[in-house]
């Protein structure tokens, strides 16, 4: 699926994705730094991937992990520096959530240090029942 909106694309063709340049990113992410290439893909192999791009360049990226059915994690988006504060970051969220195999779940989820206010203006809030949620954290994740 496709959406064009000026001189960007945002594209879930699998395809168009750049995953030397998704790695490249995610390395120097605070949520993922010195994450294996082969994780990287594998990840992006088993997600619906979001790709942002400027002509042909690739600036941009989100994937959704989901059963396409009751639950979606919203994981891994960025928009590269030099394109940031030109709204690309909206409208990826209002692609992701406009997609047709993403209607209809029941919860949404994703975990951010620093973009809430981005979030919230698509709905997402602090949990509700936080003594209700779980998780398991192994740190750290990737070595090497």
């Amino acid at each position: 699926m496709d959406f064009t909106k000026d001189d960007f694309l945002i594209s879930t063709d699998p395809t168009r994705l750049d995953l030397q340049f998704i790695h490249r990113f995610l390395t120097q992410s605070y949520w993922a730094p010195k994450i294996p290439f082969e994780i990287v893909e594998k990840s992006v192999r088993n997600s619906l991937c979001f790709g942002v791009y400027h002509h042909d360049r690739q600036v941009g990226f989100a994937r959704v992990i989901s059963d396409y059915a009751t639950y979606a994690y919203l994981a891994d988006v960025f928009i590269v520096e030099e394109y940031r504060a030109r709204g690309l970051s909206k409208w990826l969220m209002e692609c992701i959530l406009q997609h047709p195999d993403l209607q209809g779940l029941r919860r949404w989820s994703l975990v951010t240090r620093d973009a809430h206010e981005l979030y919230r203006k698509f709905g997402f809030t602090e949990l509700q029942k936080p003594e209700r949620h779980m998780e398991m954290v192994r740190t750290p994740p990737y070595r090497g």
